[in-house]
């Protein structure tokens, strides 16, 4: 017998701030009632979160509005591609609606309009960390919405607006809940997080009846007190990172910090218009690793951007390896619709694009392999993501889920554990260990373990 509940199908792409915006919707369509399914054929309606940074991600949000209109026909656009509303209704007329990102407001109302809610819907069907798409150990938190620069390559601000940051308290109060909910690691993500606070110039919020400024270094501070492991995202290379850096420990707020460099030559820098871009990216490794040498840095670069010449590239290689980046993402520039840099004069040939990305991605393969054999013979807590036959996946404070390698653990555990483990092998970008006998895996209260180095 079908249920009686209408049910909604709901397919979401793009980046962790996008999975943010699709937990929000799920959310509120949970506590109003509405049933989520997996396959077409069963849903009232198809909700899609789509992707509109470069081509490609457009492409496949395209791909996707086809494949829901031809296997169920009822279909809602969100997302960043939903900013280009035009562009949507041209090539799909038939979709119910379009909305824009970080607008679930929108959403609900056009889910309203074509499907009715259920009558009396009880609001503690939901649980109170909401509805999430990841696994139950770790969750995304997002600190802000959109983004104040202009950089060239980039239509973000176009797409999601300007930099407008979350009250502290409201931050704290859902990071306490996802706590409470069992999380053992949280992904702080956002356009710009070192930038958080600067819109609303560092006004002072309340955490919990208390004071604090709403500035990036009172954020870490405030997480740092949740007891789980707290992962810093999208981190721009301003002078408060050096701030935060005494803060950081491997029961708290990680050593690890993810920023998007995207180039290391000064010139392409400035062309691209990246903000604190005065500063040479090699000094401010260099200046953090002084203060931490156990900081571990992921970093995204653009190769290829319009004007960039071999000796420019050369130089974003013998920057990676002088820099020690420990893990590394690299794209070759896509000419966005929108995108200043499109009318920036000589332009990189695709071939040369896809070359120089791949010689990007083998010289780091090398580095990154040097790096991880450094590890073999230390200790480390792992966080165990799953269990499979062969044995157990996990990552330590070094690796981000998704995007970097993980550990490959010999002995037994649970998805969510913290196990300690010794590291007995590395490839390019894995490493394996088993994992040491349980009363080494009983930490005394307030004692913490000694930091592996990578």
């Amino acid at each position: 017998m079908r249920p009686t509940e209408p049910a909604i199908g709901f397919v979401s792409l793009g980046c962790p701030k996008a999975v943010v915006d699709a937990e929000h919707i799920l959310t509120r369509l949970r506590a109003e009632g509405y049933r989520t399914v997996g396959d077409y054929g069963e849903a009232d309606l198809v909700i899609i979160n789509t992707c509109g940074f470069i081509d490609s991600a457009v492409a496949e949000s395209m791909d996707a509005i086809d494949e829901a209109l031809r296997a169920n026909g009822r279909v809602i656009v969100t997302g960043c591609l939903g900013s280009r509303a035009e562009a949507i209704w041209a090539r799909y007329p038939q979709v119910l609606a379009v909305t824009g990102p970080h607008d679930d407001q929108a959403v609900m109302a056009a889910v309203h309009r074509h499907l009715p809610r259920p009558h009396d819907p009880f609001v503690d069907l939901v649980p109170a960390q909401g509805v999430r798409l990841t696994p139950a150990h770790y969750a995304y938190l997002k600190i802000s919405e959109g983004c104040n620069h202009r950089c060239r390559f980039c239509i973000i601000p176009a797409l999601r607006g300007p930099l407008v940051s979350r009250p502290l308290g409201d931050i704290v109060q859902e990071a306490e809940a996802l706590v409470r909910a069992g999380v053992r690691e949280i992904l702080v993500v956002s356009q710009d997080t070192s930038a958080y606070g600067v819109d609303v110039k560092h006004r002072v919020g309340f955490v919990g009846g208390r004071a604090v400024r709403m500035s990036f270094v009172e954020l870490v501070r405030e997480l740092g007190r949740l007891g789980i492991w707290v992962r810093l995202h999208y981190v721009y290379p301003y002078p408060s990172v050096e701030d935060i850096l005494p803060l950081l420990d491997t029961e708290g707020v990680l050593p690890y910090l993810d920023v998007p460099f995207q180039h290391a030559h000064p010139r392409i820098l400035q062309a691209m218009r990246r903000p604190a871009g005065r500063v040479h990216p090699l000094a401010c490794i260099k200046a953090w690793r002084g203060i931490r040498p156990d900081l571990v840095i992921r970093s995204t670069f653009i190769v290829g951007f319009p004007g960039e010449t071999e000796e420019e590239f050369a130089a974003l290689l013998d920057f990676v390896t002088e820099a020690g980046i420990d893990r590394l993402g690299a794209f070759s520039y896509s000419p966005v619709d929108g995108a200043a840099a499109n009318a920036l004069p000589d332009p990189v040939p695709e071939r040369v694009r896809e070359e120089r990305l791949g010689r990007l991605m083998t010289h780091q393969a090398a580095i990154s392999a040097d790096r991880l054999a450094r590890r073999v013979g230390q200790t480390c807590d792992v966080l165990i993501d799953a269990v499979t036959d062969e044995g157990l996946i996990g990552r330590s404070y070094a690796e981000a889920p998704d995007i970097d390698g993980v550990i490959y653990v010999q002995g037994k555990g649970r998805a969510g554990e913290r196990l300690q483990v010794r590291v007995t092998g590395s490839d390019t970008h894995d490493l394996s260990a088993v994992a040491l006998p349980a009363a080494q895996n009983e930490k005394p209260a307030g004692q913490a373990r000694a930091r592996p180095t990578p």
